[in-house]
């Protein structure tokens, strides 16, 4: 470890030091007793290359974390290397449109930095999140319906692969690895040090709800699942059933400012919802969707891809079984369906995010998701999201990796042929 502290610009932290303790926390506090070997805060791209080489080397588990936002705690490894690329946060947007933006930076900076320039880009929506992770694990936005994952919208990136080289990758350099990393990236292959995204000019966006009672529930998935399929591009919309609160909600970004498909939904829910309702430009609807959602919690979660009909009924009673357990189905289809790249569930209807609050142990809430994992698989089929990775999702290889899987472990065998970069559900 001391050779490697004095080959780094920037520190390394050990559990000695007085910044371990908090140097090594991740977003999910469940993992607070993690203790990595090291933390090496990386300041500059040869920095990443030196603790590759140095994990390889000794044959030591390594993580890249940006945002620390693993659902498995797979960027905090016990007795591992974590290579923070907090550091290498930039973002530039040149002016041709693309924006260049260091693998460090969080969502905030990134919105905040695009939006200055009079562009928009669909990632997620909690600030703290890091582009790093959400993009190579595909990444959506509330403008995916229009813009398609963050991943989509990747032109280029730069990457430390396995044997400590820097890649440049994209459609035209190592179009292989490139294509990996666009939906199936996240901790597999290397770490990113850098991403190159395509923007678009930004347009003014109605963000609107419509907030019901709790007795609407059934209605407002069964009237959302047929109206969502007859929607533009330029509507993204959500459903939240949640039994830790009084108010369900369907809700989404409109590119634009025609609101008749929202009036047609609330006819077709029916009741008298609260409706909210509201135009912003790019940088302040991004900053709507963060609104609180900077502090770090304590939750488990599985998913599964909406791939048919739901039955709005029996999804209700099915996640309203714990007491604090969260629904989240966010619709796919527009540009995300025709996207390219690894992603492998291009023909979802809608991605279901279900998330249980911990208030004993972790292990007794994820023994309350388990019946809701497997309901879901018997309905929807073997799928799931890698960006709400779950350990305990069954046939994982299946669910996350899909079709794409066959050519990602031809290319992982190029790339990392020792396995420098695994971890229990990598390629």
């Amino acid at each position: 470890m001391d050779t490697l502290a004095r080959a780094l610009t920037g520190r390394l932290l050990r559990p000695e030091d007085a910044e371990y303790g908090r140097a090594k926390l991740a977003f999910l506090t469940q993992f607070d007793d993690r203790r990595p070997a090291a933390i090496a805060l990386c300041e500059t791209e040869a920095d990443v290359q030196r603790c590759v080489e140095f994990a390889a080397t000794q044959g030591m588990p390594v993580a890249a974390r940006s945002g620390g936002h693993s659902y498995a705690g797979y960027s905090t490894p016990d007795g591992g290397l974590i290579i923070d690329v907090s550091a290498l946060g930039q973002v530039e947007v040149r002016d041709d449109g693309t924006a260049v933006v260091g693998a460090g930076a969080r969502l905030a900076g990134v919105y905040a930095g695009i939006g200055r320039a009079g562009r928009m880009l669909s990632a997620g929506t909690c600030p703290s999140v890091g582009i790093a992770g959400l993009t190579l694990g595909g990444g959506i936005g509330v403008l995916g319906r229009k813009l398609g994952l963050t991943c989509d919208q990747l032109i280029a990136a730069r990457i430390v692969t396995a044997d400590s080289v820097l890649r440049t990758v994209s459609a035209s350099e190592e179009p292989d690895l490139f294509w990996a990393l666009r939906g199936t990236g996240a901790g597999n292959f290397g770490v990113v040090t850098e991403f190159t995204f395509r923007t678009t000019p930004a347009e003014p966006l109605t963000l609107w709800s419509l907030d019901y009672t709790a007795d609407r529930r059934p209605q407002i998935l069964h009237a959302w699942q047929e109206w969502q399929h007859e929607l533009p591009d330029e509507m993204w919309s959500m459903c939240r059933v949640s039994t830790a609160l009084d108010v369900s909600q369907v809700g989404g970004c409109l590119v634009g400012a025609d609101t008749g498909l929202i009036d047609d939904l609330a006819r077709r829910i029916g009741g008298e919802p609260q409706r909210r309702q509201q135009e912003l430009d790019f940088p302040a609807a991004m900053d709507h969707y963060a609104d609180g959602l900077s502090s770090r919690a304590a939750f488990v979660a599985t998913s599964r891809m909406l791939t048919g009909p739901m039955d709005a009924q029996a999804m209700v009673d099915l996640v309203t079984a714990g007491p604090e357990l969260t629904c989240l189905v966010d619709s796919f289809g527009g540009a995300i369906a025709r996207g390219d790249g690894a992603f492998p569930h291009r023909d979802a209807i809608a991605s279901i995010q279900i998330t249980n609050q911990i208030r004993t142990t972790s292990s007794d809430a994820r023994r309350e998701l388990a019946p809701i994992r497997r309901q879901l698989g018997e309905w929807f089929g073997t799928n799931g999201f890698l960006n709400y990775i779950d350990p305990e999702m069954p046939d994982w290889r299946q669910a996350y990796y899909g079709a794409s899987a066959p050519r990602l472990t031809e290319i992982a065998g190029t790339f990392d042929p020792d396995r420098v970069f695994s971890f229990p559900q990598g390629i």
